[in-house]
């Protein structure tokens, strides 16, 4: 049977979080779960979760990977408060955390060396796990961030940023570490996967006032994508990308949340 998918939504960053599981021994992965994170006061709160958690249990669910697919610059990382709940399972992201470490630390005035390393595991390119009976692979998406990675878990995919629903695009590149032309050349990588593939997106808005939504396919994507769809070449998502992106703020909760995501989140 083929990985089940479950989603839950966050409004507040417009977050997709997904539990993953193998319907023949029910592990179970979380992705991209995320916390309530209250600017004002600066406190976390762990009510965004409740529905996830209830799903696990529900469904008697044994989770064995807390996964995540960057370091977030939109919300609080759940990473932490999932692990010390289960214990049992693995908090992974990609090596290329390291990278974005190095470079937000002193901006942010943190001093990694006398902290603990919440990250159990660190992805290589490549590298492979098993879920269960399910076979999954990480595969290296930088260009939105230098950390970013894709998680294929049977034939689902979870690009995190780097691809939206086909009428959003993509996720920007401006961020420090950010790079377009990366970023174009991740996503060939991510097309290159067979057509039926399904695409679970982290983030969506409702382009055009539709309701939200977070389930596309890989055909779809190189059919459709607004700013990668098959014809489009490297050169013009560069110059696409560049401009769109130097007109955006920066995310309201960027500081906040980049500084607890380096350490794992709340």
């Amino acid at each position: 049977m083929p990985a089940h998918v479950q989603s839950f939504f966050h409004p507040d960053s417009h977050t997709f979080s997904y539990v993953v599981h193998d319907p023949a021994t029910r592990h179970a992965s979380l992705i991209d779960a995320a916390l309530d994170y209250d600017a004002d006061s600066g406190t976390l709160s762990d009510a965004a979760l409740q529905p996830l958690l209830d799903h696990v249990r529900d469904n008697e669910l044994d989770v064995r990977w807390l996964l995540e697919t960057h370091a977030h610059a939109d919300h609080v990382s759940a990473g932490c408060m999932l692990k010390a709940r289960f214990p049992q399972a693995t908090l992974a992201i990609g090596e290329g955390i390291r990278a974005v470490q190095a470079t937000f630390a002193p901006r942010l005035a943190l001093d990694l060396s006398a902290m603990p390393d919440a990250f159990d595991h660190l992805f290589a390119d490549g590298e492979r796990f098993a879920l269960g009976t399910l076979d999954a692979r990480v595969i290296a998406v930088p260009g939105h961030t230098s950390d970013s990675i894709a998680y294929l878990i049977d034939d689902a995919l979870f690009p995190g940023d780097s691809l939206f629903m086909p009428d959003s695009g993509t996720a920007r590149c401006d961020f420090p570490g950010g790079d377009a032309t990366q970023l174009y050349r991740s996503i060939q990588r991510l097309l290159s996967l067979p057509g039926q593939t399904r695409v679970f997106v982290c983030h969506d808005y409702g382009a055009g006032g539709r309701d939200v939504a977070n389930q596309t396919t890989i055909g779809e994507q190189r059919a459709h994508n607004i700013h990668v769809r098959d014809g489009v070449a490297e050169a013009e998502f560069v110059a696409m990308r560049q401009a769109r992106d130097a007109t955006l703020a920066e995310p309201r909760l960027m500081q906040p949340a980049v500084k607890a995501n380096l350490l794992g989140g709340g």
